[in-house]
């Protein structure tokens, strides 16, 4: 089995920061690619940010010079640093994974999400 795990959300004032993290583990073989969504009220899912799998990253327009996101393939893990938050960044942030498993099988998978609200 594969498990994605985020952590790192909360609440947080206008032009703020926080990073979240979040990790697969269980029977993986490789990933091909890992990133960063959101879901806002009202609103469908977006790409926020991701690494593709020639290891380029993209950004959504209105992020870009305010997120970055990293990783450490060691740890199969991945961070978005997110600053200069804005109330329009408030969402549920999802990471996606597409992972290749043990057994050789392809298919995406998702954390749970973790909550971001920008208020003051």
């Amino acid at each position: 089995q594969v498990q994605v795990v985020e952590s790192g959300g909360g609440l947080v004032q206008p032009g703020g920061s926080l990073r979240l993290s979040c990790t697969a583990s269980g029977s993986i073989y490789s990933i091909n690619a890992m990133g960063w969504y959101r879901r806002a009220p009202g609103k469908q899912r977006e790409l926020v940010a991701g690494f593709t799998r020639g290891r380029n990253t993209n950004y959504l327009d209105s992020v870009k010079g305010r997120f970055t996101i990293s990783r450490d393939n060691a740890k199969n893990t991945v961070y978005l640093q997110m600053n200069s938050l804005e109330p329009e960044d408030t969402a549920v942030y999802y990471c996606n994974a597409d992972i290749i498993t043990a057994n050789l099988a392809r298919r995406d998978y998702w954390g749970q999400g973790t909550q971001v609200t920008v208020s003051s």
